[in-house]
C-alpha cells in the first residue's frame, strides 16, 4: 500500500498539514500537485465546456480545477506505469484520525483489489443501494449517487486504468466525472464512519472555491441543483462483481 498527498509547494501554509499526513499514512509521500494556469503543465489532456458528456455540466473548468483534475490523473499514471496495486490519495488539506484511519485500512485491505475506486469522504451523505461490509462503526457502501469532493480516496491500479483512459478529454472537475460510472465502467464505493475532516479553512482556505456576486451565486446554485436532479437517473445499481477485469454493475442510464 502506497500514499499520495497532492500538494502545491509553493503552499507554504498547507505544508504542515500535508507533512503530517505523510507522517501518519501508510509508504507516503507528497505529489507535487499540477499548475492549472500553466499550459505546459495541462498540455496532455483537451478541455471543454460542459457539453462534451450528458447530463451537460453548466459551468466552465476553473484553472484550479483543471490542475485537480490533472493532479490525480498523474498519480493514476503513475500507479499504472509503476504497477501500484492499491495506494491513498489525498488531498492536502484531509486531516485524520491516525487511530481511526488504521481502522479504516484494517477492514479495507482484505476487501479491496486494483479493480475498486472506495471514496473516503469527510461528508457522510452518501445513501447506499448496497451494502457490503460493517465493522466497528464503519460502513463500506455502493451509494446510489456517488458523493463529491476527492479529498480521501483508496484507488485500485486497474480502476485507475480505466479512468485515464476516459479523461483524455475533460469537461468538468474530477469529483463531478468520477459520478459518471456509466461512461467509465468504474463503480464508485464509499466507506462512511472513517472521522475525516477537510481542514481548508484553518490553513489557508480553499484552492478552488471563489466568492461570487450574491446574483452569480444563486445562479449558479439553482444550476447546480438542476444537474444534481439530472443525476437521479444515473444511478449505481447492485451487484457489482469484480471477477473480471471489466466490472459489472456500472447502471447505464435508461434513455
Amino acid at each position: 500500500m502506497r500514499s499520495f498527498i497532492i500538494h502545491m509547494s509553493s503552499s507554504t501554509a498547507r505544508r504542515p498539514n500535508a507533512e503530517k499526513l505523510c507522517n501518519d499514512l501508510p509508504n507516503a509521500e507528497l505529489f507535487e500537485a499540477v499548475n492549472g494556469r500553466d499550459p505546459d503543465q495541462i498540455a496532455d489532456v483537451s478541455m471543454h465546456l460542459g457539453t462534451l458528456h450528458r447530463p451537460y455540466y453548466p459551468f466552465a473548468l476553473r484553472p484550479a480545477e483543471i490542475g485537480v483534475f490533472q493532479s490525480h490523473r498523474r498519480i493514476w499514471r503513475k500507479m499504472v506505469d509503476e504497477n501500484i496495486d492499491l495506494a491513498i490519495i489525498t488531498e492536502d488539506d484531509l486531516r485524520i484520525d491516525p487511530d481511526r484511519m488504521q481502522q479504516v485500512l484494517d477492514m479495507l485491505q482484505p476487501i479491496a483489489t486494483p479493480d475498486h475506486y472506495i471514496r473516503i469522504p469527510v461528508k457522510q451523505r452518501e445513501i447506499p443501494a448496497q451494502t457490503l461490509a460493517e465493522q466497528d462503526g464503519l460502513r463500506l457502501i455502493l451509494p446510489w449517487i456517488v458523493g463529491l469532493q476527492c479529498v480521501c480516496q483508496m484507488v485500485g491500479r486497474r480502476a485507475a486504468e480505466r479512468l485515464l483512459a476516459a479523461t483524455d478529454h475533460i469537461d468538468r472537475p474530477v469529483d463531478t466525472f468520477l459520478q459518471m460510472h456509466w461512461l467509465t465502467g468504474q463503480p464508485i464505493h464509499a466507506l462512511l464512519g472513517s472521522g475525516n475532516q477537510e481542514v481548508a479553512r484553518e490553513i489557508g482556505g480553499s484552492t478552488i472555491q471563489m466568492r461570487p456576486p450574491l446574483s452569480d451565486k444563486m445562479t449558479r446554485e439553482f444550476k447546480r441543483a438542476a444537474y444534481r436532479t439530472k443525476l437521479y437517473f444515473y444511478p449505481q445499481r447492485p451487484p457489482v462483481s469484480f471477477d473480471t477485469d471489466c466490472p459489472q454493475g456500472a447502471s447505464r442510464p435508461q434513455e
